[in-house]
């Protein structure tokens, strides 16, 4: 019997994952820097990638972005693995990546066009959109002023909206807020938190920072290319026995000295 579109006893498929990391090593000659890496980002979730510098969050986010080529496990974005169908892939992902990459003696808005363009906008539509982006991180009214105008945490905000543009399901921001003053900080995590409330982004957000955690987050501690947990932050405060994210990140990998630099 049926009742709608449902067929009785039918169980709803879940949601296709925004991220799927699955057994993912990676190597530079005889360094091994990823180990059997697995993760998944759901839709609608803010998972945070913890792991000090050096652990293999930068490679992991090369990898995801076909920067470097995966030949171990799989990397799937949307159910589309980004080895096989690369395009289809990397059409639902966008990303802030660490260093700084927009042309300082361009405006905002050329910056976002130059972008739409790669992505096939027409003139007109690209600047639409650009001008909606830039509303989401509160820049529309700098649009026509150059990059080089900006402060560090405006022009990170500019990378966020460009990582927009073509709609992605799926952003990942590889420390995004490192050189930041507490209040740009502050301001750039919220408008990547609030785009998972509002839109449903999946977000994998890499940090070293333990005060970015909070506690409805997922986190995946990633330690010398090793995943050493996965899951909420209650159960890793639970798993540790310790009160606090600095703790139990210090007692699952035993970065004593590391870990206060960090913090």
């Amino acid at each position: 019997m049926t009742n709608g579109n449902t067929t009785e006893g039918h169980v709803p498929k879940e949601p296709t994952p925004s991220l799927v990391v699955n057994g993912v090593s990676h190597a530079f000659g005889d360094k091994t820097v990823l180990s059997n890496v697995s993760l998944t980002v759901q839709q609608g979730a803010f998972v945070v990638l913890l792991g000090l510098n050096g652990a293999g969050k930068s490679t992991l986010f090369s990898l995801v972005t076909r920067l470097y080529d995966n030949v171990s496990g799989e990397i799937i974005i949307r159910g589309f693995d980004v080895r096989r169908k690369p395009s289809h892939a990397l059409q639902k992902l966008g990303v802030v990546f660490q260093s700084r990459t927009l042309d300082s003696d361009l405006s905002l808005l050329q910056n976002l066009k130059y972008h739409a363009a790669l992505h096939g906008f027409s003139g007109a539509e690209a600047t639409a959109r650009a001008m909606h982006v830039l509303g989401v991180v509160g820049l529309a009214e700098r649009a026509n002023e150059k990059i080089r105008a900006l402060s560090g945490g405006q022009a990170r905000r500019v990378e966020i909206a460009r990582s927009l543009m073509h709609r992605p399901d799926l952003l990942l921001l590889d420390e995004a807020t490192v050189g930041l003053d507490i209040g740009s900080r502050e301001s750039v995590v919220k408008i990547v938190r609030d785009l998972v409330h509002r839109e449903g982004l999946g977000v994998l957000w890499a940090t070293h920072l333990m005060d970015e955690v909070k506690a409805g987050d997922q986190v995946v501690v990633l330690h010398k290319g090793k995943v050493l947990f996965a899951g909420g932050v209650s159960d890793f405060l639970k798993s540790t026995g310790k009160d606090s994210v600095s703790a139990a990140f210090r007692s699952i990998t035993g970065s004593d000295a590391a870990i206060e630099e960090a913090a």
